[in-house]
């Protein structure tokens, strides 16, 4: 019992990790840097503001290795209660890190590109335009990447709705998260013109703060196992 609430402990620590450089490389950089619709003013942040934009890379390396550790410390509490769900879970985690890897990768041959460091015979628009390409790339690969998000919560809410030791509510609440980043995915790639009205919805923020109250359940209370209902004296 104490190793199970420690565990779990753990894991939400990680969690909240993870979620704090999640936040920072999705929301803090792109909301300093990036301009909707104007690629001169966007090459201009980024090289205004190139530390920012690297710790911004180094922020999703950081944020994989965390997710890695984390979901194996999930598989150690869970795989008691299920271990094939257990099992893809980690799987659904393990496939994203490579993509993770590929788009830094298209994120620092921007920066290069825009610096004049390679493509040295381009005019400096060209340049412009192609970095912009490969900032395109990276968004692209993180709208493929959402619908990983979703996948990966199932056999978590799974696992949390079978357990003995946390709610069955977050399981439920994970459920629900998943498909609304299965929503938006899908929206993203199919009827962009939509993806909007899915993030902006009244629906949104109840869904997507699943997660951190699954963080914040574990962090706080840990796992409590539980006790097996006595058949007889129950009766008696």
């Amino acid at each position: 019992m104490n190793s199970t609430k420690k565990t779990a402990r753990l894991a939400g620590l990680l969690y909240l990790i993870w979620i704090i450089t999640g936040l920072y490389g999705l929301l803090y950089v792109p909301s300093k840097i990036m301009v909707r619709g104007d690629t001169v003013a966007t090459a201009n942040n980024i090289l205004a503001h190139e530390f920012l934009f690297r710790t911004s890379i180094v922020n999703d390396l950081i944020s994989s290795i965390i997710w890695v550790f984390m979901v194996l410390v999930l598989y150690r509490m869970f795989k008691q209660v299920n271990e094939r769900q257990a099992k893809l879970l980690v799987a659904f985690v393990f496939v994203q890190i490579p993509v993770v890897f590929i788009t830094d990768a298209f994120n620092l041959t921007s920066l290069m590109i825009l610096k004049g460091e390679i493509l040295k015979t381009f005019e400096l628009t060209q340049r412009q335009d192609l970095a912009m390409l490969f900032l395109k790339i990276n968004d692209y690969g993180v709208l493929t990447l959402e619908m990983f998000w979703g996948l990966w919560l199932f056999p978590l809410a799974i696992l949390v709705y079978k357990s003995r030791f946390l709610p069955r509510f977050l399981g439920v609440w994970l459920i629900i998260t998943g498909i609304f980043y299965l929503v938006l995915s899908f929206t993203s790639i199919m009827l962009p013109q939509y993806k909007d009205m899915v993030s902006n919805s009244p629906l949104a923020l109840p869904a997507e703060v699943g997660e951190v109250a699954f963080m914040l359940w574990l962090l706080i209370m840990g796992a409590k196992p539980k006790p097996l209902v006595d058949t007889a004296s129950a009766v008696g």
